[in-house]
């Protein structure tokens, strides 16, 4: 399970669904549909059902390419929630603070299920933890200097890419980029670089969408039978990403079972 995400379920106001950007939701749904066909690739190649390289390079790009989609799409998101929420109330840190906790213990829920099942690989900082953190961590710069925000964006993502299969003796820095060695996890999103494309979708968020508005014009294709199909699963992510997985692999296993029988 290398990527994942999902955010607009941790990430939504009560709104009608006119208030929506069709666009952001669309496009994560794009990445749900990406993320659900890696996953059943992975738990084909899991199962000795598929022989390709999963772990090879060009699969992996693949993977981490959706990855830093839903994170992008996650700092856009956030700050058209900012705009929304500075309308109704004056402090609305507290709301990234539970949301972001909400999703953080999403992904402890991950942890504890692969320590059942694949207690090697199992997963101690995914992209769900990643998500929850970022989402707290990211507050500050939804009014700072954009120019800051560019800067840090920056070096977060050359510091993540040059500690990129580093490793240390102890669990520690997990968070930060350096796993504990002979450590191989499911899912591994660390801050560093990953925090660096969440920034970026702050970037776009408050140059695209200023005041939650989109500043450029777009033909609305929000209802479009595709469009409203990948809009569903964008405004549902978060549900989607818990439970695809157990999905797929219980399936797989039906089909081994009525093979084998």
């Amino acid at each position: 399970m290398a990527v994942s995400s999902s955010t607009d379920d941790a990430l939504r106001l009560p709104q009608p669904s006119s208030a929506r950007l069709w666009e952001v939701d669309a496009l994560r749904g794009i990445a749900i549909v990406l993320m659900i066909y890696f996953h059943l690739m992975w738990d084909l190649f899991y199962f000795g059902l598929y022989g390709g390289d999963l772990l090879g390079s060009g699969w992996q790009l693949f993977a981490r390419s959706i990855g830093a989609t839903f994170l992008f799409v996650m700092g856009l998101s956030a700050t058209l929630t900012h705009a929304r929420l500075k309308a109704r109330t004056a402090s609305p840190f507290g709301w990234y603070l539970r949301r972001g906790l909400r999703i953080f213990a999403c992904g402890l829920l991950v942890t504890a299920a692969t320590f059942v099942f694949a207690p090697p690989n199992a997963v101690l900082f995914g992209i769900l933890h990643l998500l929850g953190v970022a989402l707290i961590l990211v507050y500050p710069f939804l009014e700072a200097p954009r120019w800051v925000t560019a800067l840090l964006a920056l070096a977060v993502i050359a510091v993540g890419w040059q500690w990129y299969g580093q490793t240390v003796a102890h669990a520690w820095l997990l968070p930060l980029g350096l796993p504990p060695a002979g450590r191989f996890m499911l899912d591994y999103y660390p801050l560093l670089p990953w925090f660096g494309f969440v920034l970026l979708g702050v970037l776009a968020g408050r140059s695209w969408y200023a005041d939650g508005r989109r500043s450029f014009s777009l033909p609305d294709l929000s209802e479009q039978p595709l469009v409203r199909a990948l809009r569903f699963l964008g405004r549902h992510s978060l549900l989607i990403y818990l439970l695809h997985q157990p999905l797929l692999i219980g399936g797989l296993l039906l089909v081994l079972r009525l093979r084998g029988a």
